[in-house]
């Protein structure tokens, strides 16, 4: 323990209150271990020269370099003097200035040729650099004494530690810091078990604080970086080892499936099978929802459930085709087997993109991205593929369509018409007649199957002919080709409309074997098929429809399969809900919590519809085993929300999903046995603590992120929880592209920008614009802005343009979509939308601009999450530098869902060689969620791993990256792992056990007990 003492001792006894005070109040170093645990950023050789060309704006820097001239310059008449000195270090040139009573050291120090250490702030003035009134220390001083070549070249090779530093305490004077606190080292406890560094090959502790602050080569640096990378993720991972296996201490009530339940009625209704993705993770919850432990897991993913077709899309019923819009539960469908089967379920989806596939004989059948069909292919067997996978992988190397669609067995229809005419002869009769205007009559189109094949081959025999081994029908009107082709579609043949130059078509006519096309020609048999039931047809070209309304349809059938226009065979997937549905059976409450209201509202809409009357419990039409789904946020009114509250403590509500407003105290449960947390990076631990300790014991968690997450982190920052990852997120969206858009450089750039808002409207687009702030009376600072940050005073005594730019309040929605309206997108459809409306305007603005009746949505980040409006393509983030990458990289997503491309305009004041718009430059250049999440944690560091303070400057991990260091990690969690599993109280490690108590203080430990 003597070690931790020496640790232990503030710095003030050692170094005297002045310095102690400036390290304490601006770098958080108390104590001795603080100061030795404050690593060197880097090593400058004497003889090295910094590359000034890469220097960050507006950040504090220590550079090496040399001077390449000084000149003393009088200004205000010959009455003020400044001293300009130029450093060079072959890659840049950066201008020093020092002014009034200032200069006269400086210019006596730094000559021509001398090399030094500068240190300060780097700012722009006349668009260059500089650092005004640097701190310096000369590293050639002792080179012009004799004291011999030997001892100038020891000099030149020394490594020279720089620190992170401030504006009040350089780098070198930390170094005498250390220093005084170097011998110290000695005492330090080291918490690797001794088994553990051997067998890794690291170097003592003690060992490694010295070859770390004083190194004497570049392997020193190596060593020390080794060993103390392991320190930080062993003991990080063993605090989240001994988190894990308390959790598995705990009580849960087991929430077991139970059979005939909610569940199981819903997914006997779904309108698609699961995905194996789907199945797996799953699994992965019931399985842990079934243990006495409370789950704890984090999935990662989009979940969609799309699977959609137009309202007049048609559907095969056996009395002929009807409106997919006329489906209701009951409706009797055809499914592809030749069965009959009813519909049990129906779900409005609102309007979608639509596509249309086009088949190798000329058909189409409409439906949207996510819409899943049964394919085959020349080299693979049957395979469900949706849409937006088909249009990804359309043709095959050569050029040929890749995939084809299976036939559905005909059937026997009847539409209920009266036939007066044998079917042969009124074939004959339309067939012959030569008129434009004659068309087959429905009743005989919906007939058995024997009536139709007799109109096909009076038809046939009347105008048509054999054509190797097939047979063409050679002069036919538009309706009655379609006609002809929609009869021979519904025996299982292969019919192909081709129109000729004059007026009429010709129809192209294959029928299977065992349906002859002619009765009385000679030659009348068809090409036998390939399967002996019908003709595959290729998938020719898929092309995009536009909006319209759609829904879905669930048949009550093992196959979830249903036939659509043209006889086309048509397919018909959900984990966080089915989730939900399986706790309400076990008699419990499932609470889910979204980050925003307009997500909470349509994670509720959207789970109601699918639900069907299952989310009717105790409600008149309601199913007998359903349940109440309530919504609760902050904004509803008085007597809905003693509704929802009333539901909850009651248990009449098995589901609720709601925003912060959730989390209150008289929000009370019946029982409350799962919580799910959307979008987790929105939420603090309290506040997911708060939800949790609403249950009469600890209920299970379910956290989702769509945001993609690299395994390093999701092994640190989520490392007491289990990951299931689904791994089909969405691919094939239409290519977004992305460009800063420098507005204070190039102004013409935003002028341009709104020009191309305008185009996209044109073209019957829509677009966003997002703001940081609301901008009405409560115009509250941002968060992170500093205390004052927005006064004009502020402002104008701002040094430099960056800084005016930072202090300039952020833009507001209310100010821009004013601004907008008035100016360049004067005669748009402009609306706002930010979080103090009243949920039904929200609700409502949101309702319109999905229906395409706005133009433009001035907004803060309420639609960062969930919100989805194919038909926008524009994304314009005004101020997006005050945005973090992730949260960027969210709105973005906004745009590109649907057929057209997207754009996401980032317009931002500051400079360019700012590090805000090099972190916007590197969202404008790549798409790839995990590499932008790798971009954030590297441009915020790691933060506090442990603690909330994701951006202090004081941080647990002080040498580990989490981005680069994953084999590191992955190690020590195993090595972690192993250990507390053996010795969870860790007696066997006093060390470990003394480290890991101090680095998880009162504050980190109730952290980690929140998880």
């Amino acid at each position: 323990m003597d070690g931790v003492a020496a640790l232990d001792e503030p710095l003030k006894k050692i170094l005297g209150g002045t310095t102690a005070k400036v390290l304490a109040e601006h770098l958080d170093l108390h104590t001795v271990g603080d100061l030795l645990h404050h690593y060197p950023r880097r090593y400058a050789e004497r003889g090295e020269l910094t590359r000034l060309a890469d220097l960050p704006l507006d950040e504090h820097v220590t550079v090496v370099a040399q001077v390449a001239d000084a000149r003393v310059l009088k200004f205000n008449g010959g009455r003020g003097q400044r001293l300009e000195v130029t450093l060079t270090d072959g890659s840049g040139r950066l201008q020093l200035v020092f002014f009034g009573k200032g200069i006269h050291k400086p210019h006596k120090d730094l000559l021509p040729g001398r090399r030094a250490m500068f240190a300060g702030k780097v700012s722009l003035f006349n668009r260059k650099l500089q650092l005004a009134h640097p701190e310096y220390e000369l590293l050639d001083r002792d080179a012009d004494s004799d004291t011999g070549a030997g001892a100038i070249n020891a000099f030149a090779n020394q490594l020279l530690p720089i620190y992170p530093a401030c504006q009040q305490m350089a780098s070198w004077k930390l170094s005498k810091a250390v220093d005084a606190v170097l011998p110290s080292a000695q005492d330090a406890v080291d918490p690797l078990p001794e088994s553990l560094r051997e067998g890794r090959g690291l170097v003592p502790l003690t060992e490694a604080l010295l070859k770390i602050h004083r190194p004497g080569s570049k392997a020193d640096i190596a060593d020390a970086r080794a060993r103390l990378k392991w320190d930080e993720a062993f003991v990080l991972q063993v605090a989240l080892a001994r988190r894990r296996l308390a959790e598995t201490q705990l009580p849960a009530v087991p929430r077991k499936l139970v059979k005939g339940g909610i569940l199981d009625a819903f997914d006997a209704k779904l309108p698609f099978t699961l995905t194996d993705g789907q199945r797996k993770v799953s699994k992965e919850i019931f399985d842990d929802l079934a243990t006495e432990h409370p789950m704890h897991r984090l999935l990662q993913g989009e979940v969609g459930s799309g699977k959609a077709q137009p309202l007049d899309a048609l559907v095969l019923t056996p009395h002929g085709f009807r409106p997919m819009g006329e489906m209701a539960v009951g409706t009797e469908v055809v499914v592809p087997s030749g069965e009959l089967a009813v519909v049990d379920g129906v779900f409005p989806q609102g309007e979608r993109e639509v596509w249309r596939l086009v088949l190798s004989d000329g058909s189409a059948v409409e439906c949207d991205d996510e819409h899943l069909w049964i394919v085959g292919a020349r080299d693979a067997g049957e395979r469900v593929l949706t849409t937006r996978e088909l249009r990804a992988d359309l043709l095959d190397g050569d050029g040929r369509p890749k995939w084809s669609i299976p036939p559905a067995t005909p059937v026997d229809l009847e539409g209920g018409g009266e036939r007066p005419l044998d079917p042969y002869e009124l074939g004959k009769a339309v067939g012959g007649g030569g008129d434009p205007e004659d068309r087959v009559p429905e009743a005989y189109r919906n007939a058995p199957l024997k009536d139709r094949l007799a109109v096909v081959q009076g038809l046939m025999d009347a105008g048509g002919a054999p054509a190797g081994g097939a047979a063409v029908f050679y002069e036919a009107a538009g309706p009655l080709a379609d006609d002809l082709a929609w009869l021979v579609r519904s025996l299982g043949g292969h019919a192909t409309v081709m129109p000729l130059r004059h007026g009429p078509h010709r129809v192209y006519v294959a029928l299977p074997r065992l349906s002859p096309p002619f009765r009385e020609r000679a030659g009348g048999d068809a090409e036998p098929c390939e399967s002996g039931r019908g003709f595959r047809r290729a998938i020719r070209s898929i092309e995009y429809v536009g909006r319209k309304p759609v829904q879905c349809i669930s048949v009550a059938h093992p196959r979830h399969a249903y036939v659509t226009d043209h006889f086309t065979v048509t397919h018909n997937t959900m984990v966080a809900l089915r989730a939900m549905l399986g706790v309400v059976d076990s008699g419990a409450q499932t609470a889910m919590l979204a980050p925003t209201e307009v997500l909470a509202q349509q994670h509720h809409r959207s789970i109601t519809e699918m639900m069907g009357e299952l989310a009717e419990g105790g409600m008149l039409g309601g199913a007998d085993h359903g349940t109440k789904v309530v919504l609760l946020t902050g904004s509803m009114g008085v007597a809905a929300r003693r509704q929802a509250l009333l539901d909850l403590v009651t248990g009449e509500a098995g589901i609720v999903i709601g925003t912060h407003a959730l989390i209150e105290d008289k929000v009370r449960f019946h029982d409350l046995g799962l919580v799910i947390v959307d979008e987790q990076h929105r939420f603090g631990v309290e506040q997911r603590d708060a939800l949790r300790g609403k249950g009469k014991q600890p209920p299970h968690l379910l956290v989702m992120t769509a945001t993609p997450i690299p395994r390093t982190v999701a092994m640190t920052v989520f490392g007491d929880l289990e990951t299931s990852v689904l791994d089909q997120l969405p691919a094939g969206r239409s290519p977004i592209a992305s460009h800063v858009v420098p507005a204070k450089d190039k102004p013409h750039f935003l002028a341009r920008t709104w020009e191309r808002v305008r185009e996209e409207v044109e073209a019957g687009h829509q677009a966003y614009v997002v703001c940081p702030r609301i901008g009405d009376d409560e115009d509250e600072a941002p968060k992170g802005a500093k205390k004052g940050a927005g006064t004009k005073g502020a402002a104008t005594k701002a040094s430099s343009p960056e800084d005016v730019a930072e202090k300039r309040p952020p833009l507001a929605v209310l100010d821009v979509a004013e601004q907008l309206t008035k100016g360049p997108l004067e005669g748009l459809r402009v609306a706002v939308l930010h979080g103090r409306m009243a949920p039904d305007d929200k609700d409502d603005v949101m309702r319109r601009f999905g229906a395409g009746e706005l133009d433009v949505l001035v907004a803060t980040t309420v639609i960062e999450v969930g919100v989805n409006v194919p038909n926008a393509t524009v994304m314009v983030i005004m101020d997006a530098d005050r945005f973090g990458v992730s949260q960027l990289h969210q709105l973005r997503g906004r745009v590109g869902r649907g057929a057209a491309p997207g754009l996401c305009l980032l317009v931002s004041e500051m400079p360019e060689a700012s590090p805000a718009r090099a972190r916007l430059a590197a969202v404008a250049g790549t798409l790839d969620g995990f590499e932008l999440s790798r971009i954030d944690l590297e441009q915020r560091r790691e933060g506090d791993v442990l603690g909330q303070a994701q951006s202090g400057v004081r941080s647990s991990l002080r040498m580990l990256t989490v981005i680069d260091d994953e084999e590191v990690i992955a190690a020590a969690r195993e090595e972690a792992t192993a250990l507390v599993t053996a010795d969870p109280e860790l007696t066997g490690c006093p060390e470990l056990r003394t480290t890991l108590s101090a680095l998880l203080d009162d504050e980190r430990e109730r952290y980690l007990d929140k998880g």
